[in-house]
């Protein structure tokens, strides 16, 4: 097995004081996404697996597995904190002095990593959540709802091993950086990056558990809402109230709803990914608690200077045959309240964008197209801009968070009614 790079151009870089990656490829055309995750992570904390669906109907070209993250930067209101000896002692979290916000810049500065071009992307970097509530740093909310749940408002990761499936090239890398900041001299950060490359090659080569049945169905008891069913009428009720005096436009109201769960959790997303293919498939598991999902929207994506929202509202369902489905996408584009509740959204977008992007660059190159994915079709339009100087990707993102689907518009005052109607804070729901 061959590592890249040398020991000699690995030296140079290192003298220069460059973060490396080392890293070796291997043949696997036998395995599939959920054999990775199982060979190399399943069963560890602080692992994740992000997989894409295009279209809900064609697998995407990457699937990444990451694992034993060498720090944990989380954020609880407006206190962050940083475990940077996560691989040996996952409670070792240090508070950090500044806004979360400045303390979250500063990892994301010192992360950075130049990819070499021979690279699939995301072979490194910071992996996690930004929750709903990472908002009230940046706009002035109220924040006095129950938390039940306790969890992070924010958690990210930077794992120390990365394994991304090309599914085109029917071939896995696995990369291991190391960090320049490390203190390591040259032969001993090659060392070890080159040891946990190994090691998790050592895995990859073995069979994965025995873990092909996901289990009968079964009964598990009826899921149980934070709402009662009048409670959330009343609450659809005052939020028509606010859109008839004019203080919005629209706003959404969420419950959230709990069923308990006896299978492994990565059981559930192996059932979800196989029921409900999505673009953006994603399995986070942080020991006591993961998070799981699918969806068919970015929230943001900043590349090569431009700023990206794709606001997707507007729905129907698939048919049965591609005459019933084109009929669908007819009946969907002639229906004035969901063309109006679109319109809506890309305003939001385009507003959003604009936060952030030179002034005069932001305009949509999308507009009301259908997209198709395994169980629905939806309205999708596609706002760009140009990132104004002195913004950033963090800038960026907070700029669309949340997203105006789960939100409404215009958003600061759909937040606001939010927290009026909805009984308990809504954690990573709407992050």
């Amino acid at each position: 097995m061959t590592l890249s790079p040398s020991f000699e151009a690995f030296e140079r870089g290192w003298a220069a004081g460059k973060t490396q990656l080392v890293y070796a490829r291997l043949a696997a055309d036998l395995d599939t996404p959920v054999s990775l995750m199982l060979k190399l992570a399943e069963a560890r904390s602080d692992t994740f697996i992000l997989e894409s669906v295009t279209g809900g109907e064609v697998r995407g070209r990457y699937s990444v597995v990451g694992m034993k993250p060498d720090l944990i930067w989380r954020c609880h209101g407006v206190q962050s904190e940083i475990n940077r000896e996560a691989r040996f002692d996952a409670q070792a979290f240090q508070p950090l002095d500044g806004h979360p916000l400045d303390t979250l810049r500063a990892l994301i500065a010192e992360s950075r990593i130049d990819l070499p071009e021979d690279l699939p992307p995301i072979a490194a970097g910071l992996f996690g959540y930004l929750g709903y509530d990472m908002i009230r740093l940046v706009e002035s909310l109220p924040n006095v709802n129950p938390d039940p749940i306790g969890l992070p408002d924010a958690v990210l990761m930077r794992p120390s091993v990365v394994a991304v499936l090309d599914g085109v090239k029917g071939e896995v890398t696995v990369v291991a950086p190391a960090w320049a900041t490390s203190g390591l001299s040259a032969r001993a950060a090659y060392a070890q990056a080159a040891e946990r490359v190994m090691d998790a090659l050592r895995d990859l080569d073995r069979a994965p558990p025995a873990q092909r049945d996901l289990g009968e169905a079964a009964p598990v008891g009826e899921a149980k809402s934070n709402f009662t069913h009048d409670g959330y009428k009343a609450a659809v009720e005052k939020a028509k109230d606010y859109i008839r005096a004019g203080d919005i436009f629209q706003v959404v109201p969420s419950q959230r709803w709990a069923q308990r769960f006896e299978l492994p959790s990565f059981a559930l997303y192996r059932s979800l990914r196989r029921t409900n293919p999505s673009p953006f498939l994603f399995f986070f598991n942080f020991g006591g608690y993961q998070v799981i999902g699918a969806s068919p929207e970015i929230l943001v994506r900043l590349r090569d200077g431009e700023v990206t929202i794709r606001p997707i509202a507007g729905t129907r369902k698939r048919g049965a045959t591609p005459e019933e489905d084109r009929a669908l996408e007819l009946d969907l584009l002639a229906d004035k309240k969901e063309l109006a509740e679109h319109l809506m959204l890309l305003d939001l977008g385009r507003n959003d964008v604009g936060r952030v992007a030179k002034v005069g660059t932001v305009h949509p190159t999308e507009q009301f197209i259908i997209e198709r994915y395994s169980h629905v079709m939806h309205i999708v339009s596609n706002v760009v801009g140009e990132i104004a100087e002195g913004n950033d990707a963090l800038s960026a993102l907070l700029a669309g968070l949340p997203a105006g689907t789960v939100s409404g518009a215009p958003k600061v005052r759909a937040m606001e009614i939010i927290d009026e109607l909805e009984p308990e804070k809504r954690g990573v729901y709407g992050g």
